[in-house]
């Protein structure tokens, strides 16, 4: 492809909109631009890698048995509706104007939908389904370039088995060929247990990499391979013996001190030995949550332990709940549900809310003065606690999600009656799972991982061109006569060459050149050609050498069977 002719246009200032690397490259490369919040163009030289990780997806998917369809984005409202998953969504779900059609961020119902309509014997089992698709997803804070948008493209797969054992199969094929795929891409990742979220089922993992740019939080292991999402994620934490003397319940006068960290200060007090709370709604009734010190809820924890649907309580609620505002809550009084989180078990001469607006109330026992008290892993795990595996430390810290699979179950084949009849003639639900890997994920990932301050550095695998073809002005004959002739065996030995014929500066050129990544550079000079020589450069280790002119073709091979 000659540069003169091919739309990239290269930015070199970075643009006020972009903050993580991969989107500053992304956009300064000419690989995409944003036409609004969350929602990107993909360049002709983006798209090319976006070709090739998605057929790195599609050998492994049919490796593994997978069929691929093209299901529409333009969904029925109504088949959503069987799943109460519109609900679940919320505002994440983008809406058709007229209400009876949703864009869809996924496409678990209308896979079962089609299954229901086929599927009907054991015999038509196993099946692997998958789709490389776009989705929607109504998100408020779209961030981090195509990270997080509201539209972005996914692999989504779904397997339909006749037992839980052959959904177990089913599961594994999928793991090894995510491993298969992010292995081919070059990407350094690793495996964490999951929240199943608004996805429902049992089993789940994640596939995600190390990030300042990811959304997720993980808990990490280093020495024995640990690793968790936040959401699921426990630790080793030392628990705090009862006192000795237990105090009687006392109230004190606490004006305008609402947080854990004023109300130490008021009191000259440690943080352990403070109860916080917490008001959840939860199928309609309060419950009340209450955390060691500064230690904050893991909600996905907490919807696990009561199921259905959870929220905060409203500020406006809490009054009427408790008889006091946020802040000023406690355990003493509250005539609902109470949880706290297993630090606090069996604890006394603690200090809480009032349940009454600038009082707090200490000597609190729970097992003396809280008797309907019950306990539960609720809480978010933090840097420096203990690995339940070793006795080695956990690292937290920020990551991008990859890919995730879910062992679905019959969540979704019952709501909509997707059943079959076995070998004995009796009915039962499809057992059901999900596998999905977000496609231009996999793109900025791999950038987040290869730059340096010049640019992206590309591997052989996913660069949008094996060589990149520089020639120094080429109103001279020599350099132009022979970098068409380069340019031409280069291509008919098969490889993707972008040419730089433009009229432009050597730095220029140079610049672009490092900016854009490409594996191999070759430099067509004067200078160099007179020697009947040329200069190559190896991106990622910036090693320079020249290499005869009837020695480049063999030499390049050669380069490119070594870079991975």
């Amino acid at each position: 492809m000659r540069l003169s002719k091919y739309f990239v246009p290269t930015l070199k200032e970075v643009p006020n909109d972009a903050v993580v690397t991969s989107h500053i490259l992304m956009l300064r490369s000419g690989m995409i631009r944003m036409l609004s919040a969350g929602i990107y163009s993909f360049l002709p030289l983006g798209y090319r890698v976006v070709r090739k990780v998605s057929e790195i997806i599609r050998e492994e998917m049919d490796a593994i048995g997978g069929q691929e369809f093209h299901l529409p984005a333009l969904n029925p409202r109504e088949i959503w509706e069987e799943t109460n998953r519109v609900e679940a969504f919320g505002d994440t779900l983008f809406h058709i104007k007229n209400r009876d059609y949703v864009l869809a961020p996924t496409h678990e119902e209308i896979m079962t939908f089609h299954a229901r309509n086929v599927v009907k014997s054991y015999k038509d089992m196993p099946q692997i389904w998958y789709q490389i698709q776009t989705k929607f997803r109504n998100e408020p804070r779209p961030r981090s370039g195509v990270i997080r948008g509201r539209e972005f493209l996914m692999k989504d797969a779904y397997s339909f088995d006749v037992s839980r054992e052959a959904l177990d199969k089913s599961y594994e094929l999928h793991d090894k060929a995510y491993r298969n795929i992010f292995d081919r891409c070059g990407l350094k990742y690793f495996v964490v247990g999951a929240s199943s979220g608004a996805m429902g089922g049992s089993g789940s993992e994640e596939f995600m990499v190390k990030s300042s740019a990811g959304e997720d939080t993980v808990a990490y292991c280093e020495s024995c391979g640990y690793a968790a999402n936040v959401e699921v994620a426990t630790s080793v934490v030392k628990s705090i013996e009862r006192d000795k003397q237990n105090k009687a319940v006392y109230e004190i006068s606490t004006p305008k001190v609402k947080s854990i960290d004023e109300l130490c200060e008021f009191l000259k007090i440690e943080e352990e030995v403070c109860a916080k709370s917490r008001v959840y709604i939860h199928n309609g009734s309060a419950v009340l949550i209450l955390m060691q010190g500064n230690d904050e809820v893991n909600e996905s924890k907490l919807e696990k332990v009561l199921g259905g649907n959870v929220r905060s309580a409203h500020p406006e609620e809490l009054l009427e709940i408790t008889g006091a505002d946020a802040g000023s809550i406690g355990p003493i009084g509250f005539k609902d549900r109470i949880i706290s989180d297993l630090k606090l078990k069996d604890r006394n001469n603690l200090f809480s809310g009032a349940n009454k607006n600038d009082y707090h109330i200490g000597g609190i026992d729970f097992i003396r003065d809280v008797k309907n008290n019950e306990y539960a892993d609720l809480r978010i795990v933090q840097s420096g606690e203990g690995c339940l595996n070793c006795d080695k430390n956990l690292e937290v810290f920020s990551a991008i999600e990859l890919g995730h699979i879910f062992k679905l179950g019959t969540k979704y084949s019952e709501s909509m009656g997707a059943k079959f009849i076995d070998e004995k003639g009796e009915e039962h639900p499809i057992i059901m799972g999900s596998y999905g890997i977000g496609v231009e994920r996999v793109m900025a990932c791999f950038i987040e991982q290869n730059n340096d301050d010049k640019g992206i550095v590309w591997n052989k695998t996913l660069a949008p061109f094996d060589v990149h073809l520089i020639a120094l002005n080429l109103k001279n004959d020599l350099v132009s006569n022979t970098s068409e002739n380069i340019y031409s065996e280069l291509k008919s030995n098969n490889l993707e060459v972008l040419f730089d014929d433009r009229d432009a500066a050597a730095g220029f050129k140079f610049n672009d050149a490092d900016l854009l990544g490409m594996p191999i550079q070759i430099v067509i000079g004067e200078k160099k050609l007179k020697e009947t020589k040329c200069e190559v450069k190896i991106r990622k280790t910036g090693e320079r050498f020249d290499v005869e002119l009837s020695e480049l073709n063999d030499k390049i091979k050669e380069l490119l069977d070594s870079i991975v």
